[in-house]
């Protein structure tokens, strides 16, 4: 309950992440599309919607549903019944995951609302495309995707789903870190 960021690894957010099933695992196909999946899909749109986006932010992005590799993906209407005592968790995982990866504490209100807007477009599109819902439906929960973007979600195996989303981690890290080894030189 009191999570510390010296224990918060990058693999262990990754096999976890990549065997926790969005949608509670009910998708087509012989894969479940995994939350390390759906990270990478919403880290792309961050950046697809806001092409400037710095390494940090797109890092905030890539790991806004980390705490779930402790807690799991439960559905939107279960997270509410539960309340403030699901947050509170939800967010001191954060919180040290944050710390582990020197992220700020909290994500920035502006970025919240890029990742949450990316979230719902990578949503939609795995509503129709892996969960059975019509656009209209779809459009109801999750808004419509913006004119012209497209995507085609193919649910990956969960070896090359964690192999993805340690790959995008350390690119982004190294991204990050390279200004300050330019410095030094």
């Amino acid at each position: 309950m009191d999570p510390s960021p010296v224990d918060v690894e990058i693999e262990d957010i990754a096999h976890g992440l990549a065997r926790v099933a969005r949608w509670n695992g009910q998708t087509t196909g012989p894969h479940a599309f995994s939350v390390a999946q759906h990270s990478v899909v919403v880290e792309a749109l961050c950046v697809h919607l806001e092409p400037r986006l710095d390494p940090r932010s797109r890092l905030l992005a890539l790991l806004h549903d980390a705490p779930e590799y402790v807690v799991g993906d439960m559905i939107s209407p279960f997270k509410a019944v539960l309340g403030d005592s699901y947050k509170a968790v939800e967010a001191r995982l954060a919180y040290a995951i944050h710390a582990r990866f020197g992220l700020p504490a909290e994500t920035p209100a502006s970025l919240k609302r890029l990742i949450k807007k990316a979230d719902n477009i990578c949503a939609w599109f795995e509503a129709t495309q892996l969960a059975g819902f019509s656009e209209a439906e779809s459009d109801r929960f999750f808004g419509h995707p913006p004119r012209g973007l497209t995507m085609q979600l193919e649910p990956q195996p969960t070896e090359e789903a964690q192999s993805d989303f340690i790959a995008r981690t350390v690119a982004l890290i190294a991204e990050m870190e390279a200004p300050a080894k330019r410095k030094k030189a």
